[in-house]
């Protein structure tokens, strides 16, 4: 078994868990905590681990804490449900945690898929992610979106990738971004930013044209339109919901 505990927080799940836990059925310690599943979550995570934990939903980043705090082993990963380790990651994880000296955490890159295809640019790739961490020398950062483990020491790069599957469909993804639009109207708010009718034009824009031109989105092809367009609809959500807090009071 490599020695490292797995941390995954869940909720309705059923359709993404099982190949996530089976790509890390040889880590020491799997850790689940889940937020009252009404599907067949937590019967596939019994089948890999007895370490399930329910509480109700906190926000991501209290989530991942309360089940990075379970784990009982130095090493801890935070793995999503839709993410998948690969062979070559598995191995490569084995060798840093058992020969490493010097580093508290690791960045990992991550393959991106979206409707089938691994994008490759646009900023998806390779879209470096902290995830393997020494337990005493980390905490997640307490953020209502991207939220992002936080540690205390030197960090290292990991050569092989974590597989991404997200958004299972166009409709899968407009209602993440309802979600977290207004996850991200609600910390700008409290950040104090301005909710100026002038950003919902400018910051779209920007967002497009960073994605699409200058991360060579085009690229991609048409899956790098749809996630240039999908990213600017949701930068303008996100500051459309802000000025809409200041016409609602």
């Amino acid at each position: 078994m490599i020695p490292v505990s797995v941390v995954i927080v869940t909720k309705n799940e059923e359709k993404n868990i099982r190949e996530a836990l089976q790509s890390i059925r040889d880590m020491a310690e799997i850790i689940i905590v889940d937020a009252f599943s009404s599907d067949n979550t937590l019967g596939i995570s019994r089948e890999y681990t007895d370490k399930i934990y329910q509480a109700e939903w906190q926000g991501y980043a209290k989530q991942k804490q309360m089940a990075i705090e379970h784990a009982k082993g130095p090493w801890v990963f935070v793995l999503d449900s839709d993410e998948r380790f690969t062979e070559s990651l598995r191995q490569e994880i084995s060798d840093v945690v058992k020969n490493n000296g010097i580093y508290s955490g690791f960045y990992v890159p991550r393959k991106n898929f979206f409707l089938g295809k691994w994008i490759r640019h646009g900023g998806w790739w390779p879209d470096y992610t902290l995830r393997l961490f020494i337990k005493d020398k980390a905490f997640m950062e307490d953020r209502k979106v991207h939220e992002k483990v936080v540690v205390n020491g030197k960090v290292g790069h990991l050569k092989n990738p974590l597989e991404h599957y997200t958004y299972r469909n166009v409709s899968d993804y407009i209602k993440k971004m309802d979600l977290y639009s207004s996850l991200s109207a609600e910390e700008l708010k409290e950040k104090g930013a301005s909710p100026r009718i002038i950003k919902m034009v400018v910051h779209p824009l920007s967002t497009f044209l960073k994605m699409f031109f200058l991360r060579r989105g085009f690229m991609d092809g048409v899956h790098g339109l749809i996630l240039s367009i999908l990213y600017s609809c949701y930068t303008f959500l996100k500051y459309l919901k802000l000025w809409e807090t200041s016409i609602s009071k």
